[in-house]
């Protein structure tokens, strides 16, 4: 392996201009039984290529039962060790090691291991976007998709301490009336959604309904017709009979709307303007980490991977479990 690789954390080698590079990935993944999930937030031609695309639940649950022996999880790298908790005996292997979350980074495992010190009559409760060092920490975790149920789960009265994302937590303890501790994080993403940016785009178009992700801001939330998680916005939109929305996610996911919906219609919801006066971005440059380019030499070398410690690996496992047998029942 070329030290330059393990420098940027991905293969960086040219692909030849002779191949046609769709075909050529999906031709390695037959031969070498690898399956390609991909994120809703991912751009739609790692999408497209995929296997199998969905949210973070989803995902998580297609790995668990895969029987491919090699597992390319074009997201982030919470994801990719996702996979490798619940999949110790496959190769997991994530484009670029450099796709981390901001989320996540704002929840290390030191931190939540003296929080837990000073509170321990606390169960915790981990968003699935946080590291499997935090996982292994924690009591349950959870996704966008499955938070309530999870959350339902516990007795009214336990004390709960919820890590990382305050307005996911926010937004669940306004739903459900607990008081749950609340960790200090937030997505860099869904923290930046215009609140004036939805009120002049329903100006605008005054017919539409407002989908938000429950990372986003408070303020944001009130102005929604719809809260919830990637899947559940993909949902909501082709089962209501409203043909304008305003998207207040990664723009991602704008590209399996628009694919499933073609007769409506989806409006992004822009960020707010940072201290420049330009225009902060609604795409997670993590996710967009992820390039045809780097998918084709991840597979072709079979390079990056990511690698647990197995104490951990097993202490990360059971959290996640947990989760998956909650949310067995569960409607995407």
């Amino acid at each position: 392996m070329k030290e330059s690789w393990k420098k940027c954390g991905y293969v960086d080698e040219p692909v030849p201009s002779d191949i046609n590079i769709k075909d050529e990935i999906r031709r390695m993944c037959s031969e070498k039984n690898a399956v390609i999930l991909a994120h809703y937030y991912t751009s739609g031609d790692i999408q497209d290529v995929a296997d199998f695309v969905g949210d973070s639940l989803a995902l998580a649950q297609q790995a668990a039962k895969t029987d491919a022996d090699i597992i390319v999880m074009c997201g982030v790298h919470f994801m990719a060790e996702t996979n490798k908790v619940l999949c110790p005996d496959k190769k997991v292997l994530l484009p670029d090691l450099n796709a981390g979350c901001s989320l996540a980074d704002t929840c290390k495992a030191e931190d939540l291991a003296e929080y837990k010190k000073e509170h321990p009559e606390y169960k915790v409760v981990a968003y699935v976007n946080t590291s499997a060092a935090v996982k292994a920490l924690t009591d349950v975790v959870v996704t966008s998709s499955n938070a309530r149920q999870v959350v339902d789960s516990f007795p009214k009265d336990e004390k709960i301490l919820f890590a990382p994302d305050k307005n996911l937590g926010g937004y669940l303890n306004a739903i459900t009336g607990r008081n749950m501790l609340l960790w200090n994080g937030g997505c860099h993403v869904h923290e930046r959604f215009s609140i004036s940016g939805i009120v002049e785009l329903k100006a605008k178009y005054p017919q539409s309904k407002v989908l938000a992700h429950p990372e986003c801001k408070s303020g944001v939330l009130a102005l929604a017709d719809f809260v919830g998680s990637t899947a559940a916005i993909l949902k909501y939109a082709q089962t209501d009979d409203c043909d304008t929305y305003l998207v207040v996610t990664e723009s991602g996911i704008l590209h399996e709307m628009q694919k499933s919906m073609p007769q409506k219609q989806f409006i992004p919801v822009p960020p707010e303007l940072v201290s420049d006066g330009s225009c902060s971005c609604n795409e997670c440059d993590y996710m967009r980490m992820n390039t045809m380019e780097k998918l084709y030499n991840c597979l072709k070398h079979e390079w990056p991977y990511v690698e647990l410690d197995e104490a951990m690996r097993e202490d990360a496992l059971r959290p996640i479990e947990r989760m998956l047998e909650i949310s067995a029942t569960h409607k995407l």
